[in-house]
Protein backbone atom coordinates (compact mmCIF):
# COMPACT_ATOMS: atom_id res chain seq x y z
CA UNK A 1 0.00 0.00 0.00
CA UNK A 2 1.45 3.36 -0.87
CA UNK A 3 0.33 6.93 -1.68
CA UNK A 4 2.46 7.71 -4.83
CA UNK A 5 6.16 9.44 -5.10
CA UNK A 6 7.00 11.80 -2.90
CA UNK A 7 6.03 12.71 0.86
CA UNK A 8 3.18 10.83 2.19
CA UNK A 9 0.91 13.49 3.57
CA UNK A 10 -1.99 13.05 6.28
CA UNK A 11 -4.39 13.57 3.80
CA UNK A 12 -2.51 10.41 2.06
CA UNK A 13 -3.21 8.90 4.84
CA UNK A 14 -7.04 9.62 5.11
CA UNK A 15 -7.59 8.98 1.29
CA UNK A 16 -5.79 4.98 1.81
CA UNK A 17 -8.35 4.60 4.92
CA UNK A 18 -11.39 5.98 3.78
CA UNK A 19 -11.68 8.13 6.79
CA UNK A 20 -11.62 12.34 7.14
CA UNK A 21 -8.04 14.14 8.13
CA UNK A 22 -9.47 15.03 11.25
CA UNK A 23 -9.78 10.81 11.61
CA UNK A 24 -6.09 10.35 11.15
CA UNK A 25 -5.45 12.96 13.63
CA UNK A 26 -7.79 11.40 16.46
CA UNK A 27 -5.90 8.39 15.84
CA UNK A 28 -2.46 10.28 15.65
CA UNK A 29 -2.69 12.00 18.63
CA UNK A 30 -4.69 9.00 20.77
CA UNK A 31 -7.98 11.32 21.39
CA UNK A 32 -11.10 9.68 22.42
CA UNK A 33 -14.30 8.93 19.94
CA UNK A 34 -12.62 6.73 17.42
CA UNK A 35 -14.03 3.10 17.28
CA UNK A 36 -11.11 0.57 16.99
CA UNK A 37 -11.41 -0.91 13.96
CA UNK A 38 -10.82 2.53 12.44
CA UNK A 39 -8.23 3.39 14.95
CA UNK A 40 -6.38 -0.35 14.12
CA UNK A 41 -7.19 0.66 10.11
CA UNK A 42 -5.83 4.20 10.58
CA UNK A 43 -2.15 2.92 12.25
CA UNK A 44 -2.08 0.22 9.57
CA UNK A 45 -2.14 2.40 6.43
CA UNK A 46 0.47 4.93 8.32
CA UNK A 47 2.57 1.86 8.54
CA UNK A 48 2.46 0.63 5.30
CA UNK A 49 2.63 4.32 3.77
CA UNK A 50 5.48 5.42 5.45
CA UNK A 51 3.91 8.06 6.56
CA UNK A 52 5.91 9.83 9.35
CA UNK A 53 4.53 12.37 12.13
CA UNK A 54 6.21 15.94 12.32
CA UNK A 55 7.04 15.49 15.59
CA UNK A 56 8.93 18.98 16.35
CA UNK A 57 5.54 20.53 15.29
CA UNK A 58 3.91 18.60 17.71
CA UNK A 59 6.64 18.97 20.85
CA UNK A 60 6.62 22.73 20.31
CA UNK A 61 2.78 22.71 20.88
CA UNK A 62 2.28 20.16 23.18
CA UNK A 63 6.11 20.15 25.33
CA UNK A 64 6.55 16.99 25.01
CA UNK A 65 9.49 15.28 23.61
CA UNK A 66 8.04 12.46 21.63
CA UNK A 67 10.17 9.97 23.19
CA UNK A 68 8.94 6.80 25.08
CA UNK A 69 11.06 4.54 27.04
CA UNK A 70 11.03 0.53 26.77
CA UNK A 71 13.08 -0.74 29.38
CA UNK A 72 14.06 -4.93 28.95
CA UNK A 73 15.84 -7.17 31.15
CA UNK A 74 18.53 -7.78 28.79
CA UNK A 75 18.69 -6.71 25.16
CA UNK A 76 20.39 -9.68 23.67
CA UNK A 77 17.34 -12.10 24.37
CA UNK A 78 15.59 -13.07 20.91
CA UNK A 79 12.49 -12.83 23.12
CA UNK A 80 12.62 -8.78 23.80
CA UNK A 81 14.59 -8.20 20.49
CA UNK A 82 11.31 -9.12 19.12
CA UNK A 83 9.08 -7.16 21.21
CA UNK A 84 11.11 -4.47 21.05
CA UNK A 85 10.64 -4.26 17.24
CA UNK A 86 7.18 -4.54 17.30
CA UNK A 87 7.18 -1.75 19.89
CA UNK A 88 9.39 1.19 18.03
CA UNK A 89 6.83 -0.02 15.07
CA UNK A 90 3.69 0.52 17.23
CA UNK A 91 4.77 3.85 18.48
CA UNK A 92 6.10 4.63 14.89
CA UNK A 93 2.36 4.92 13.86
CA UNK A 94 1.59 7.03 16.99
CA UNK A 95 4.01 9.49 16.02
CA UNK A 96 6.61 8.44 18.94
CA UNK A 97 10.65 7.00 19.28
CA UNK A 98 11.74 4.61 21.33
CA UNK A 99 14.69 4.52 23.49
CA UNK A 100 15.57 1.38 24.73
CA UNK A 101 17.18 0.76 28.06
CA UNK A 102 18.60 -2.57 29.82
CA UNK A 103 17.82 -3.54 33.29
CA UNK A 104 19.86 -6.54 34.30
CA UNK A 105 16.05 -8.05 35.54
CA UNK A 106 16.94 -6.61 39.15
CA UNK A 107 15.09 -3.96 40.89
CA UNK A 108 17.62 -1.59 41.44
CA UNK A 109 18.14 -1.53 37.55
CA UNK A 110 14.17 -0.83 37.47
CA UNK A 111 13.98 2.25 39.39
CA UNK A 112 17.30 3.84 38.08
CA UNK A 113 15.37 3.39 34.62
CA UNK A 114 12.35 4.98 36.26
CA UNK A 115 14.71 7.73 37.22
CA UNK A 116 16.49 8.12 34.08
CA UNK A 117 13.23 8.38 32.40
CA UNK A 118 12.36 11.31 34.19
CA UNK A 119 15.99 12.80 33.98
CA UNK A 120 15.84 12.56 30.31
CA UNK A 121 12.06 13.69 29.97
CA UNK A 122 10.46 10.52 27.90
CA UNK A 123 6.96 11.21 27.43
CA UNK A 124 6.27 7.51 29.10
CA UNK A 125 7.78 4.44 29.77
CA UNK A 126 6.94 0.75 29.11
CA UNK A 127 9.06 -1.70 31.57
CA UNK A 128 9.36 -4.97 31.73
CA UNK A 129 9.40 -5.41 35.11
CA UNK A 130 11.23 -8.56 36.90
CA UNK A 131 12.43 -7.27 40.11
CA UNK A 132 10.18 -4.68 41.26
CA UNK A 133 8.05 -5.07 44.73
CA UNK A 134 4.71 -3.88 43.34
CA UNK A 135 4.21 -2.56 47.25
CA UNK A 136 7.43 -1.00 47.37
CA UNK A 137 6.69 2.57 48.14
CA UNK A 138 9.30 4.13 45.69
CA UNK A 139 6.92 3.49 43.18
CA UNK A 140 4.18 5.64 44.44
CA UNK A 141 3.61 9.26 44.10
CA UNK A 142 4.19 11.59 41.13
CA UNK A 143 5.84 8.97 38.40
CA UNK A 144 6.24 9.02 34.70
CA UNK A 145 3.24 8.02 32.70
CA UNK A 146 4.20 4.06 32.93
CA UNK A 147 3.05 0.57 31.46
CA UNK A 148 4.32 -2.43 33.23
CA UNK A 149 5.28 -5.49 31.25
CA UNK A 150 5.27 -9.14 32.78
CA UNK A 151 4.47 -11.48 35.61
CA UNK A 152 4.16 -9.24 38.78
CA UNK A 153 0.75 -8.04 40.08
CA UNK A 154 0.89 -4.17 39.33
CA UNK A 155 -2.82 -3.48 37.79
CA UNK A 156 -4.02 -1.96 41.55
CA UNK A 157 -1.56 1.03 40.24
CA UNK A 158 -0.35 0.64 36.97
CA UNK A 159 -1.55 -0.41 33.23
CA UNK A 160 -0.41 -3.79 33.34
CA UNK A 161 0.29 -6.27 29.90
CA UNK A 162 1.09 -10.10 30.72
CA UNK A 163 1.82 -13.10 29.02
CA UNK A 164 -0.60 -15.86 28.97
CA UNK A 165 1.76 -17.34 31.62
CA UNK A 166 -0.22 -19.98 33.47
CA UNK A 167 -2.75 -20.84 30.80
CA UNK A 168 -0.07 -21.39 27.85
CA UNK A 169 1.78 -23.61 29.69
CA UNK A 170 -1.48 -25.47 30.58
CA UNK A 171 -2.07 -25.67 26.72
CA UNK A 172 1.67 -26.96 26.38
CA UNK A 173 1.46 -29.75 28.56
CA UNK A 174 -2.23 -31.02 27.72
CA UNK A 175 -0.65 -30.78 23.93
CA UNK A 176 2.19 -33.46 24.90
CA UNK A 177 -0.51 -35.15 26.95
CA UNK A 178 -2.61 -35.35 24.04
CA UNK A 179 -0.18 -36.79 22.10
CA UNK A 180 0.34 -39.75 24.32
CA UNK A 181 3.35 -38.20 26.62
CA UNK A 182 2.74 -39.80 30.16
CA UNK A 183 5.89 -38.53 32.05
CA UNK A 184 5.94 -34.89 31.50
CA UNK A 185 9.16 -33.13 32.63
CA UNK A 186 9.14 -29.70 33.19
CA UNK A 187 12.23 -27.61 32.23
CA UNK A 188 12.72 -24.49 34.32
CA UNK A 189 14.77 -22.14 36.66
CA UNK A 190 14.16 -22.33 40.79
CA UNK A 191 11.31 -22.01 42.19
CA UNK A 192 12.40 -20.02 44.82
CA UNK A 193 10.49 -19.24 48.47
CA UNK A 194 6.94 -17.94 47.62
CA UNK A 195 7.93 -15.20 44.56
CA UNK A 196 5.46 -14.78 41.72
CA UNK A 197 7.50 -15.12 38.55
CA UNK A 198 7.87 -16.51 35.35
CA UNK A 199 8.67 -19.57 36.84
CA UNK A 200 6.54 -19.99 39.03
CA UNK A 201 3.47 -18.71 37.00
CA UNK A 202 4.30 -21.37 34.72
CA UNK A 203 4.94 -24.10 36.65
CA UNK A 204 1.20 -23.77 37.85
CA UNK A 205 -0.18 -23.90 34.54
CA UNK A 206 2.06 -27.02 34.15
CA UNK A 207 0.69 -29.21 36.99
CA UNK A 208 -2.93 -27.51 36.04
CA UNK A 209 -2.43 -29.55 32.67
CA UNK A 210 -1.48 -33.14 34.90
CA UNK A 211 -4.34 -32.79 37.34
CA UNK A 212 -6.39 -32.46 35.00
CA UNK A 213 -5.29 -35.63 32.68
CA UNK A 214 -4.74 -37.57 35.72
CA UNK A 215 -0.85 -37.86 35.42
CA UNK A 216 1.56 -37.54 38.28
CA UNK A 217 3.20 -34.41 39.23
CA UNK A 218 6.19 -36.41 40.28
CA UNK A 219 9.29 -34.20 42.09
CA UNK A 220 12.30 -35.31 39.63
CA UNK A 221 10.37 -34.56 36.62
CA UNK A 222 10.88 -31.02 38.07
CA UNK A 223 13.86 -30.53 36.50
CA UNK A 224 15.99 -26.85 37.97
CA UNK A 225 18.15 -24.99 35.38
CA UNK A 226 21.36 -23.91 36.80
CA UNK A 227 21.28 -21.07 33.35
CA UNK A 228 17.99 -20.05 32.17
CA UNK A 229 18.94 -19.97 28.48
CA UNK A 230 20.25 -22.30 25.83
CA UNK A 231 23.70 -23.57 27.61
CA UNK A 232 21.14 -24.32 31.00
CA UNK A 233 18.96 -26.18 28.67
CA UNK A 234 21.66 -28.24 27.23
CA UNK A 235 23.41 -29.33 30.42
CA UNK A 236 19.74 -30.16 32.16
CA UNK A 237 19.31 -32.30 28.92
CA UNK A 238 22.53 -34.13 29.66
CA UNK A 239 21.60 -34.15 33.48
CA UNK A 240 18.22 -35.69 32.33
CA UNK A 241 19.60 -38.69 30.27
CA UNK A 242 22.33 -39.24 32.35
CA UNK A 243 20.52 -39.93 35.73
CA UNK A 244 18.27 -42.50 34.09
CA UNK A 245 14.97 -39.93 34.46
CA UNK A 246 12.12 -41.81 32.79
CA UNK A 247 10.19 -38.87 30.60
CA UNK A 248 8.65 -39.05 27.12
CA UNK A 249 7.91 -35.20 26.87
CA UNK A 250 9.33 -32.42 28.28
CA UNK A 251 7.84 -28.44 28.65
CA UNK A 252 10.62 -25.77 28.57
CA UNK A 253 10.23 -22.48 30.08
CA UNK A 254 11.66 -20.33 27.02
CA UNK A 255 12.08 -21.18 23.27
CA UNK A 256 15.89 -20.12 24.15
CA UNK A 257 15.98 -23.28 27.05
CA UNK A 258 14.00 -25.76 24.73
CA UNK A 259 16.88 -25.13 21.82
CA UNK A 260 19.45 -26.12 24.32
CA UNK A 261 17.97 -28.81 25.19
CA UNK A 262 17.75 -29.85 21.51
CA UNK A 263 21.48 -30.12 21.20
CA UNK A 264 22.14 -31.73 24.73
CA UNK A 265 19.21 -34.63 23.68
CA UNK A 266 21.16 -34.90 20.15
CA UNK A 267 24.20 -35.16 22.16
CA UNK A 268 23.17 -37.85 24.15
CA UNK A 269 21.62 -40.11 20.95
CA UNK A 270 17.69 -39.01 22.10
CA UNK A 271 15.66 -38.10 19.16
CA UNK A 272 13.55 -35.50 18.94
CA UNK A 273 9.96 -36.44 19.02
CA UNK A 274 10.86 -40.04 18.16
CA UNK A 275 11.89 -40.91 21.80
CA UNK A 276 10.84 -37.49 23.60
CA UNK A 277 8.34 -34.67 22.62
CA UNK A 278 9.58 -30.85 23.84
CA UNK A 279 7.43 -27.97 23.86
CA UNK A 280 8.65 -24.36 24.02
CA UNK A 281 7.49 -21.06 25.04
CA UNK A 282 7.64 -17.86 22.95
CA UNK A 283 7.70 -18.71 19.59
CA UNK A 284 10.99 -16.61 18.49
CA UNK A 285 11.54 -16.59 15.59
CA UNK A 286 14.13 -19.32 15.74
CA UNK A 287 11.97 -21.80 16.69
CA UNK A 288 10.58 -22.79 13.33
CA UNK A 289 13.98 -23.36 11.49
CA UNK A 290 15.47 -25.19 14.69
CA UNK A 291 15.85 -29.14 13.91
CA UNK A 292 13.36 -30.32 14.40
CA UNK A 293 11.40 -27.25 14.24
CA UNK A 294 10.24 -25.84 17.44
CA UNK A 295 6.59 -26.20 18.97
CA UNK A 296 5.81 -23.68 21.30
CA UNK A 297 3.45 -21.85 22.62
CA UNK A 298 2.73 -18.42 20.42
CA UNK A 299 1.51 -15.37 22.34
CA UNK A 300 0.69 -12.76 20.28
CA UNK A 301 3.69 -10.38 20.30
CA UNK A 302 2.15 -7.96 18.22
CA UNK A 303 -0.56 -7.78 19.82
CA UNK A 304 1.48 -7.16 23.41
CA UNK A 305 3.36 -4.46 21.93
CA UNK A 306 0.12 -2.31 20.55
CA UNK A 307 -1.71 -2.89 23.77
CA UNK A 308 1.41 -1.73 25.51
CA UNK A 309 1.78 1.10 23.31
CA UNK A 310 -1.96 2.16 23.17
CA UNK A 311 -1.80 2.31 27.09
CA UNK A 312 1.41 4.29 27.42
CA UNK A 313 -0.39 7.05 24.97
CA UNK A 314 -3.82 7.10 27.02
CA UNK A 315 -1.88 7.35 30.32
CA UNK A 316 0.08 10.54 28.78
CA UNK A 317 -2.98 11.86 27.79
CA UNK A 318 -5.13 10.96 30.73
CA UNK A 319 -2.58 10.54 33.92
CA UNK A 320 -5.36 10.01 36.28
CA UNK A 321 -7.32 7.10 33.91
CA UNK A 322 -8.03 3.85 35.92
CA UNK A 323 -5.48 1.24 35.73
CA UNK A 324 -5.88 -2.25 33.64
CA UNK A 325 -4.42 -5.07 33.03
CA UNK A 326 -4.81 -7.17 30.20
CA UNK A 327 -3.53 -10.85 28.78
CA UNK A 328 -2.13 -11.81 25.78
CA UNK A 329 -4.10 -14.22 23.47
CA UNK A 330 -1.83 -17.46 22.29
CA UNK A 331 -1.80 -20.48 20.06
CA UNK A 332 0.30 -23.45 20.07
CA UNK A 333 2.31 -23.60 17.30
CA UNK A 334 2.64 -27.31 16.57
CA UNK A 335 6.06 -28.31 14.92
CA UNK A 336 7.88 -31.39 14.08
CA UNK A 337 9.25 -31.51 18.05
CA UNK A 338 5.40 -33.04 19.01
CA UNK A 339 4.38 -34.64 15.98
Amino acid sequence: MTAGQGTVTMGDVARLAGVSKMTVSNVINNRPGVSEPVRRRVLEVVRESGYRINVSARTLRSGRTGVLGLAVPHVNSAYFGLLAEHVIEEAAGRGFHIAIEQTGAAAEGEFEVIAQSHKLQFDGLILSASGLDPADQRLVGGGIPMVMLGERDFAASFDHVAMPNEEGTKAAAEHLADRGCRRIAIVTGALGDGDVNVVTRRHRGYLAALLERGLAAEPELLVALDEMNARGGRRAAHRMVDSGLGFDGAVAVTDGVAQGLLRGFADRGVRVPDDVRLIGFDDVPDAEIMVPSLSTVSPDHRWMAAKAVELVTARIEDPERPATEHTAPFTIAERESTR
